[in-house]
Parts: structure tokens; sequence; C-alpha cells
């Protein structure tokens, strides 16, 4: 600051004091928004350990074949992304995939299969009508995230 006494200009630094808290209160209050992951499994225990593993870093939302997830998205929900088994009853994964992959809304929505299948054909006919990757059933969680992460960088969610 520079104050001025008979001609003679004299120079004061003015020191400001930030608040630290401020800071870290206003990290705290911002709300978090967490991507949205719909998983789409007639199989309980799937959903259950899924939905465990991935409720800390998601918003989960579990639908137990292809046609309940269809009649979600219709209602207007948009998951970031999409697991997907390939065997259930009503709508099966390829079905799901064709119909996923036809709507205006939803083709760009990452879409990872799950199967208890390791079938090469299956693998190449999900990956044909859009499925982004396939896992075959067992498979490790922690692989299921970094394909799951993967997607939603490359297309950039």
């Amino acid at each position: 600051m520079l104050v001025s006494n008979e001609g003679t200009l004299y120079w004061y630094p003015i020191v400001l004091y930030i608040n630290s808290d401020f800071s870290q209160n206003r990290k705290q209050t911002m709300p978090i928004i967490k991507k949205t992951l719909l998983i789409v499994d007639d199989e309980p225990s799937i959903c259950l350990i899924l939905e465990h593993y991935f409720g800390a870093d998601y918003k989960v939302v579990v639908k137990s074949n292809g046609l309940e997830a269809m009649q979600w998205l219709e209602q207007g929900n948009s998951p970031d992304a999409i697991v997907a088994d390939y065997d259930m009853p009503v709508m099966d994964g390829p079905d799901f995939i064709k119909q996923i992959r036809a709507s205006s809304r939803h083709r760009d929505v990452g879409l990872i299969i799950l199967s208890g299948k390791e079938s090469t054909s299956n693998k190449i006919l999900c990956l044909r009508l859009g499925a982004d990757d396939y896992l075959v059933k067992p498979f490790n969680p922690e692989e299921l995230s970094l394909r799951i992460q993967n997607l939603l960088n490359r297309i950039r969610v």
C-alpha cells in the first residue's frame, strides 16, 4: 500500500491471510456426481457382486434382463456405461445390443458383455453387433473395472 506524507511516498506491505479451512470446506460442500453404471444380468449373485464392487465409484442400477433395461432407458435414464449378460431371459445379450445400437439416444453408450461361454462365435457376434468389449465369466472385478474405466476414457463421458 502506498501512503503519501508531505510529498514522500511510503510503501507498506499488506499481508492477506487466507483461511485454509475455507478452501477445504468449499471442496467438501461441492457434490460429487457419480457416473451411472447399468448392470443387466439375471443372476442375482453377479448383480450383488457388481453392485457391491462398483457402488463406491458409480451410481449402480441393476436390471434382470434386457427388456427391463430397455424400459428403464426409455423412461429417460442415461447410463454412462452398461455391463450386460449374454444369456438372459426375455431379451438376450445380442438382442439387447441391437436395441441399444438402434437407439439414437443410447447408441454411443459404452457396452460390455459378460458371458459364461468362451465361444469365439459369440464374441464375434457381440462385437459385430456393436458391443465395445466381451468378458468371460468367471471374471476378475478389477479387470472389469479397468475395462470400464478405459471405455469411459475413450468416449470421454
